[in-house]
């Protein structure tokens, strides 16, 4: 019999994974589900975009291997990019390394910094893969509170009682802290004051910070980046994404952002996992990053009406919302007469033909929360409000 290696134990497939087979399997009955649960935005990328992609991939020279640190065209690009919208001055040649999107990149960090015997600290609730990650490469998450009565902002003191943990039980030292600013699944916006106390902390404790911020620009005129803080090279590294704010998830396209020290012990670990991207990919990605302000208006207007028409959805089921929220996703509480969000989301699912995550997903901390997507048309989530509203209505009577 062959096993499974034991880096495996506690890894279960991806909550995503297993449901899209569950939604597949009742769309073949006939269901026709509408699925709000997923951020995989449904608008294209702008038409420039496609147009050099088109028109690079054309070319008979350019479908050979690439540098494992990407092409100068693509880091300079993303060094203006965070010049321009976050202020923050990044050397192209030492300090950027694009990534086969930052997914790939949670997982480099993790196998470069963290093994057995060490700690990290997680947030809960927050993305699934920092904990996953975190457990393949053999150390141990340790799980923060985010909670609406806190703002959905760190515990500072229990954040020093998790230090003194670590030290004192068999794990010899936390080694480092993932954030995630603006927060998914909550909706939290950044803020420089959240941003300098989490640097001061890793410097207080020699832990590294990992922020990913793929979510920056999305309903939010104000793009923040922890980097903006003085002196968080020291102890940071920043993961972004044109995933979401240039609608090419299905491009694969990232960066990791880090002083050169950091860049070259990455690449210790990258360059033995994957290759550089397809060229014209990247060609395409930094004419992305050359957009205007109207690439992001354009889709941020989108994005505000089906949010508004997720608060009308939302109302209807008599969840509570904050609307201080960026990101591309609502987060709500739901009523108090159920017992968690699995089951608020399967009496919806089956009775509806909707689905909406639930928070249980991204930890205890969202158990009676869910998060809706804004990505599916305006059309669809209306639909979803009369499915709703139908069953609600045939529930009363």
């Amino acid at each position: 019999m062959i096993n499974t290696a034991k880096r495996l134990e506690g890894i279960g497939e991806y909550y995503f994974s297993t449901k899209l087979r569950e939604i597949d399997t009742l769309n073949k009955q006939g269901k026709n589900i509408i699925s709000l649960g997923i951020g995989s935005p449904d608008l294209p990328p702008h038409d420039d975009v496609i147009k050099v992609l088109q028109e690079e991939s054309a070319k008979p020279n350019v479908h050979a291997y690439q540098s494992y640190k990407g092409s100068p065209v693509l880091r300079n690009a993303f060094a203006a990019w965070y010049k321009k919208w976050y202020g923050v001055e990044l050397n192209a040649d030492t300090e950027i390394l694009p990534l086969i999107g930052s997914k790939e990149g949670i997982m480099h960090i993790c196998m470069t910094y963290f093994e057995k015997n060490l700690a990290v600290l997680v947030p809960n609730p927050g993305y699934p893969t920092y904990a996953s990650a975190v457990k393949l490469s053999g150390a141990t998450p340790l799980y923060y509170d985010l909670k609406e009565e806190n703002n959905y902002e760190p515990d500072f003191d229990q954040l020093e009682n998790l230090i003194q943990q670590g030290s004192q039980s068999p794990l010899q030292v936390v080694r480092g802290l993932w954030v995630n600013y603006p927060q998914m699944p909550t909706g939290k916006k950044a803020s420089n004051k959240i941003f300098k106390q989490i640097v001061d902390f890793g410097k207080k404790h020699n832990i590294l910070i990992c922020h990913d911020n793929p979510y920056s620009f999305i309903l939010n005129n104000e793009p923040q980046s922890i980097l903006q803080i003085e002196g968080a090279l020291d102890v940071a590294i920043e993961l972004n994404s044109l995933s979401k704010s240039h609608s090419m998830a299905g491009w694969r396209v990232g960066v990791l952002c880090a002083n050169e020290q950091r860049i070259n012990e990455v690449m210790r670990f990258k360059s033995n996992m994957d290759s550089g991207m397809f060229l014209p990919v990247q060609l395409a990605a930094a004419k992305a990053l050359s957009l205007d302000e109207n690439w992001y208006k354009h889709i941020n207007e989108i994005y505000k009406q089906r949010r508004n028409d997720v608060y009308t959805l939302l109302d209807k089921l008599n969840c509570d919302y904050s609307p201080e929220q960026n990101g591309l996703f609502v987060w709500a509480k739901i009523p108090s007469t159920y017992k968690n969000a699995y089951d608020f989301s399967d009496e919806i699912l089956y009775n509806s033909n909707v689905f909406i995550t639930p928070g249980g997903i991204f930890g205890s901390n969202g158990d009676k929360y869910i998060r809706v997507s804004l990505c599916a048309t305006s059309e669809k989530i209306k639909e979803a409000v009369s499915r709703i509203t139908n069953h609600l209505n045939k529930a009363d009577n």
